[in-house]
């Protein structure tokens, strides 16, 4: 009997244990389901997906002398894709108006005030304000948030150093048709396509605004530009005008501050400069992004990189450059510091030339260049 009274009693002690395990495992499993399923998905935190940059075409006037070359290569380092299209300011402004409808460029850079103001007319742009704009010198952006600085440029004189001093070189480029001494020794502006020669002239001819006048021009002014085709010498496409420059056929003409040091490196001749008490035109490079762009946000995060302080500095002591962007240009060279601190800005209403190049070069080449 007692055997009996201690097996039942086992048996009943080992039923309560398994029946205790069952249910401990039973409701360890149901608080981790429930666990499981009112946990919000959040709680824990995702894994941020990288930034996907798309492919990037990219328009510009500023590619050469390496300079395409090095932001391609930059930009790389940075994830960004680009595809440089590079030409003329001029014929890149009248491709990108004929493409407004179905745009193939995402960004585009190295065009001047006059040339964005004819994109922001013909409604190619959109307004972005990057971070670095507030870094960029007053006055240079566009007030209207289209485009924003990135190089300044000054259409300069120059002049071959062996043939002129500073003294006996022109102190305008309004002496070079007028001084017997300079007629027939400096390139006339007559590339017409190009917004080198372009900005010469305007130079010139803003200075007769007249309302009366024809295209807004005085008589006078028109008869200027006139005396500048006709006593200098015709340039020929394809000539490197620096080269002239320096063998002496032509030892007066227009040259671009930042191009200077590439010149003279290549050439093995420092040009020397002249600073007009009127000014020079003083233009600004600048980043603006294609309206109808399918690739929106990659172009923002691109302007965004490029513009900074850090790659503008870069680009500055690479190519002898002047930046806008203030914090940038500590890092430019000291002899390109030292050229734009002799330098003053010509006043120039970019409105006007804008509405009035067009017709200010057809003018020339069918009435004045004949």
């Amino acid at each position: 009997m007692m055997k009996k009274m201690v097996s039942l009693s086992l048996l009943l002690i080992l039923c309560l244990v398994v029946s205790a395990c069952g249910g401990g495992n039973t409701n360890s499993n149901a608080e981790n389901n429930t666990s499981s399923s009112n946990t919000p998905a959040t709680s824990e935190p995702a894994a941020e997906e990288p930034v996907k940059n798309e492919k990037l075409i990219v328009y510009t006037n500023a590619n050469s002398d390496g300079r395409g070359e090095w932001l391609i290569e930059k930009a790389k380092s940075a994830g960004f894709e680009i595809e440089i299209v590079g030409a003329g300011g001029a014929n890149l402004t009248s491709r990108l108006i004929a493409e407004k409808n179905n745009p193939i460029a995402d960004v585009v850079y190295g065009l001047n005030n006059m040339l964005y103001e004819s994109l922001k007319k013909e409604n190619v742009l959109i307004q972005h304000v990057p971070q670095w704009a507030g870094e960029v010198e007053t006055g240079l952006n566009d007030p209207e948030g289209f485009y924003h600085g990135l190089v300044k440029q000054a259409i300069l004189l120059g002049y071959n150093p062996e043939q002129f001093t500073a003294e006996t070189a022109p102190k305008d480029w309004t002496d070079l048709y007028k001084n017997e001494a300079f007629k027939g020794k400096y390139e006339a502006p007559t590339l017409l396509g190009q917004i080198t020669p372009q900005l010469v002239v305007a130079g010139i001819l803003t200075r007769y605004q007249d309302s009366n006048g024809d295209l807004g021009i005085s008589e006078e002014g028109w008869n200027e530009v006139k005396q500048l085709f006709d006593n200098g010498v015709r340039a020929v496409e394809g000539e490197d005008f620096y080269a002239n420059l320096a063998s002496g056929k032509t030892p007066l003409g227009a040259v671009v501050s930042g191009t200077l040091g590439s010149k003279e490196e290549q050439y093995k001749v420092k040009a020397g400069t002249v600073s007009p008490e009127i000014g020079v035109p003083m233009i600004v490079e600048h980043a603006a992004i294609v309206n109808g762009t399918k690739k929106l946000e990659t172009a923002k995060r691109f302007v965004e990189w490029m513009g900074t302080s850090e790659v503008q500095g870069e680009f500055a002591a690479q190519f002898n450059s002047m930046p806008a962007n203030t914090k940038a240009a500590e890092q430019a060279n000291e002899s390109v510091k030292e050229l734009y601190a002799s330098l003053k800005a010509q006043p120039l209403d970019w409105g006007f030339i804008a509405d009035n190049i067009g017709q200010w070069v057809e003018k020339i080449e069918l009435q004045i260049m004949q």
